[in-house]
């Protein structure tokens, strides 16, 4: 039932990551107008002959100061738009962020041959981007979606409810994490990193992200199943549902104060939960692989705005 709440909630939460994120890019695209306005006063000054001394030092000293900003907003939009190739702090492995804010360190781009990480790098990757800042507020938003829908609900309402949803929802994204991403991966020479297709139609590419939860890429770069997604998964789905989710338990309700709420430690409990993670990978790695597409459509979107706006062309 948790996992089922953490999968409603991404198309939620990455739309209103993305709408937050598009303001600001917006905004930050369309300061550079202001900026190239004294462009044509300084050139006629440049090109006038034989200025006198003490008039010509100023206009030149002013022009040259001028020039100098003009070349600074177009290397901040270059630098937005190769965002997502940014090596990371991992050597062989991305900056990215999905919808701007949510870790994608091991998506890369480029599909060629790259040195396999080492498993300290694999659990450093990992790490990185489970315990990110970002994280803490998402378990939280998490948590309380599974709170307003009774997750769990032997945990009953309130603070401490609460607090107990938090420490599942974190403990159930950290376990599978490091069980899919650094764990398996380590003992079975496996390729924790997504590369991305960008080649062919939106049914090729779906298809073939897709495919990545069962067929992964071995530390030698051959092809093979992909067992570190699978059994890892497996794995984590046990570790949940067996070490810290309630057992059966008694709790009161306004219409009930004695009712039975029976045990979520059940192998019928644990497969569903198995299953619901490979949907939510499958559906997190398809938007992983169209991710730059939207990305560099925001971006030439924001570029573009300031051109159409109403007061870009007004004196």
């Amino acid at each position: 039932m948790h996992v089922l709440s953490r999968s409603t909630s991404l198309g939620l939460a990455g739309a209103v990551l993305l709408a937050a994120t598009a303001v600001p890019a917006i905004a930050q695209a369309t300061s550079p107008t202001a900026a190239t306005l004294p462009d044509a006063p300084t050139v006629m000054q440049q090109q006038t002959p034989n200025p006198p001394a003490s008039a010509s030092s100023s206009p030149s000293s002013s022009s040259s100061t001028q020039a100098a900003p003009q070349s600074t907003p177009e290397n901040d939009k270059d630098k937005g738009a190769q965002k997502t190739s940014d090596p990371g702090k991992v050597a062989g492995t991305s900056n990215d962020r999905l919808f701007y804010t949510l870790p994608n360190f091991l998506t890369l781009q480029q599909t060629g041959k790259l040195p396999p990480l080492t498993v300290g790098q694999k659990f450093k990757v990992v790490a990185l981007g489970n315990f990110d800042h970002v994280e803490y507020p998402w378990w939280g938003l998490l948590a309380a979606i599974s709170q307003a829908d009774d997750g769990d609900p032997a945990y009953g309402q309130g603070w401490i409810a609460y607090a107990k949803r938090y420490g599942t929802t974190a403990g159930d994204s950290s376990v599978e994490n490091f069980m899919v991403g650094a764990v398996f991966p380590s003992i079975l020479h496996q390729d924790p990193r997504f590369y991305q297709s960008s080649q062919g139609g939106f049914v090729h590419r779906a298809g073939y992200a897709a495919s990545r939860i069962v067929v992964t890429r071995t530390d030698s770069g051959h092809s093979q199943f992909n067992y570190s997604e699978i059994f890892g998964a497996a794995v984590a789905a046990a570790i949940s549902t067996y070490s810290y989710h309630p057992r059966s338990a008694y709790i009161s309700t306004p219409t009930n104060p004695h009712l039975f709420v029976p045990s979520e430690r059940t192998l019928a409990n644990t497969t569903s939960t198995w299953g619901t993670q490979i949907a939510l990978d499958t559906t997190t790695i398809v938007v992983k692989e169209f991710w730059p597409d939207i990305h560099r459509k925001l971006s030439h979107k924001s570029r573009q705005d300031p051109a159409g706006s109403p007061g870009a062309s007004g004196n």
